[in-house]
């Protein structure tokens, strides 16, 4: 007789739920041997039967878990849908209905992708129904025939609605094929360049941009978006006035803006927990993929990165950073600069830059991180990821909802401490350095020399590859050069400035004539509104100039951040080290194209006069008057 060799049946690996049902079982076994062994004549008989009742129920639940929590889940999922239905039979048509369904769409949808997402998996598909040389053979055609009908519908949506109505816009494609022949040029490997990602990337920005910049729909639905963000920050001021008082915003940046970046953190934080964020950048990182034929980690990187900052975006993909190839953390590199956090966008929405335009340049600026990281840096070396790696982002190590939200305002402690001594610092240094360069001036007769003078003229080009109006050129290159030698949030804070000037230009025209003498004042590069004794510092700029600025500035590519990236991602792979502070300069220099990029093929798609993305000020525009000088 043959016997069996059972020694490794009992080494079978369990899944972590049984092992911790187990091992709880085993523990309550435990309290109870030792209770019976200490003290086994005291308990009556009413306490062992809840003894032994509680211990049932334990078993019962530790068995049964999953099935419980799915049925508790389907019963609250179906109570949710009730309510639902009664609300849009009650009243629907207004915008809290509207509201109400687009959140429950949303949710439905990332429900569905949970559960269901593996069935909709069509790369497992074809895999599954058609052979691998037929598969590579289908490929191929598709991948030719969206060549040729993306190709064929870009050429008419430019010649339709921007060659014929608005010729000057055409100045930012010469600035698109500038930006792109420069990156060539400065290429990594020319040779190894693959050109798909390159011209998806644009062909994805040119889709966005038509949709948002170009339809009424895509527009209002954005600038939905961008309202019902700025409404939902907002209640930020509830935690500043609490700790404050009522005249928090007499020191408008240090109690206005930076708790919002406390609230958006913990907001942020729980919607991680509870798996949203988790869901919708999977969705993202999923398209941009098979859009852009990148690997899953550098896109799911690239997705995260529009939602949450350079820093933590790398944390959903950092059990495969070590396992990167350079072009791959190239391109993570890449996509934290390009973009920003959400917990700093409502800091940039409190400087008076429209919403609508903040959330479309984020969306944007993802697809263009991974097509200029591409040509910058392309892909020399195998990569070790999978289609199977989307599904093993980690979860957060938090154990419940109040503490996700505590964890989320903990972590922006830093965040908020970094940004405070940063604007102080660079804005201290920056005011000596203009010192300096004025006294060295002066020396030689020449009136006004400062950083932002010389950046005026240096990065001139730059402005005016952008589409930039050749009289805002000078103040755009100012921004540039400040956003990337010191950081964004002092840049915008001088767009703000800009924008303020507009607002109060556009009043005080429309009352008193510019053109008739004395009314206006031109004082270098000034303003001074003669009757209402008001100077404003640096003039005005076009609503068009002031998109461009806003697109243009919306990324952490800056040296400052340099530092930044490399602390965080060094952290999660200390063996990378010496990659990583190899390519980091390259990848701050490609998210300033990037950047660029998305600016090009915003204006593009932009129109001088009668665009729909020239929207009304928003009401934070009130706010900013009293940053005008007054003289």
């Amino acid at each position: 007789m043959f016997k069996i060799d059972d020694t490794n049946a009992n080494k079978m690996p369990k899944k972590p739920e049984e092992e911790a049902s187990n091992i709880r079982i085993q523990e309550y076994e435990e309290i109870e041997n030792d209770e019976n062994d200490e003290d086994q004549g005291d308990d009556g008989p009413c306490s062992r039967a809840v003894g032994r009742t509680q211990d049932a129920v334990i078993k019962f639940y530790s068995t049964h878990k999953r099935i419980i929590v799915n049925v508790f889940l389907a019963v609250l999922f179906l109570v949710y849908m009730t309510y639902f239905a009664y609300c849009m039979w009650y009243s629907f048509g207004d915008e809290g209905s509207i509201r109400l369904l687009v959140g429950t769409i949303l949710g439905v949808f990332l429900i569905a992708l949970h559960y269901l997402g593996d069935y909709f998996n069509l790369s497992k598909a074809l895999n599954g129904t058609v052979r691998v040389k037929n598969k590579a053979k289908l490929r191929k055609i598709i991948r030719w025939v969206l060549y040729v009908i993306s190709a064929v519908a870009m050429v008419t949506v430019l010649i339709v609605l921007v060659a014929i109505r608005t010729p000057s816009n055409l100045v930012s494609l010469g600035g698109l094929a500038a930006f792109i022949l420069l990156s060539y040029i400065t290429s990594f490997n020319p040779a190894k360049v693959n050109w798909h990602p390159v011209y998806w990337g644009f062909c994805v920005q040119f889709l966005f941009a038509g949709i948002i910049l170009r339809t009424r729909v895509g527009y209002q639905i954005f600038d939905w978006l961008g309202s019902r963000v700025t409404e939902f920050l907002n209640y930020a001021s509830a935690g500043a006035i609490f700790v404050f008082g009522d005249v928090y915003q007499e020191h408008f940046f240090a109690f206005a803006i930076l708790p919002v970046i406390v609230f958006f953190s913990a907001a942020i934080s729980t919607l991680y927990f509870l798996g949203v964020m988790q869901g919708i950048v999977k969705v993202l990182g999923r398209f941009l993929s098979f859009c852009l034929g990148t690997t899953p980690a550098e896109s799911l990187n690239a997705a995260a990165n529009i939602f949450v900052g350079m820093t933590e975006a790398p944390l959903m993909i950092r059990p495969f950073i070590s396992r990167m190839t350079k072009s791959e953390l190239h391109a993570v590199m890449t996509g934290g600069f390009a973009t920003i956090a959400g917990s700093v966008l409502g800091a940039y929405i409190g400087f008076g830059v429209p919403a609508d335009h903040l959330l479309s340049a984020s969306v944007m600026s993802a697809p263009a991180a991974l097509a200029i990281s591409k040509l910058t840096y392309p892909e020399t070396e195998v990569p070790q990821m999978s289609d199977e790696d989307y599904s093993k982002m980690e979860d957060m190590p938090e154990k419940n909802l109040i503490e996700a939200a505590s964890s989320g305002a903990s972590a922006s402690i830093q965040l908020v401490a970094n940004v405070a001594v940063n604007v102080m610092a660079f804005l201290s240094i920056l005011a000596f350095v203009n010192a300096t360069l004025n006294w060295f001036g002066e020396r030689a007769g020449v009136a006004g020399v400062s950083f932002q003078f010389i950046c005026s003229y240096v990065l001139y080009p730059v402005a005016l590859f952008m589409g930039t109006e050749l009289a805002d050129c000078r103040r755009i290159a100012e921004l540039v050069g400040i956003k990337t030698f010191t950081n964004e949030f002092i840049a915008y804070a001088s767009l703000r400035d800009l924008i303020a000037n507009h607002k109060t230009w556009t009043n005080y025209t429309s009352i008193y004539d510019p053109h008739t003498a004395g009314n206006v004042q031109y004082i270098s590069d000034d303003i001074f509104l003669t009757h209402w004794n008001m100077t404003l510092t640096k003039g005005i700029i076009s609503r068009r100039s002031e998109i461009i600025a806003t697109y243009a500035l919306c990324g952490f590519s800056n040296f400052g951040s340099m530092g930044i990236m490399l602390g965080a991602l060094t952290g999660m792979a200390p063996d990378r080290k010496k990659d990583l502070a190899s390519i980091v300069l390259r990848a701050m220099i490609a998210g300033n194209i990037a950047c660029f990029f998305t600016a090009c093929i915003a204006v593009k798609s932009a129109d001088n006069s009668d665009s729909v993305i020239v929207s009304e000020p928003y009401d934070l525009y009130d706010v900013m008057d009293r940053f005008c000088v007054r003289r």
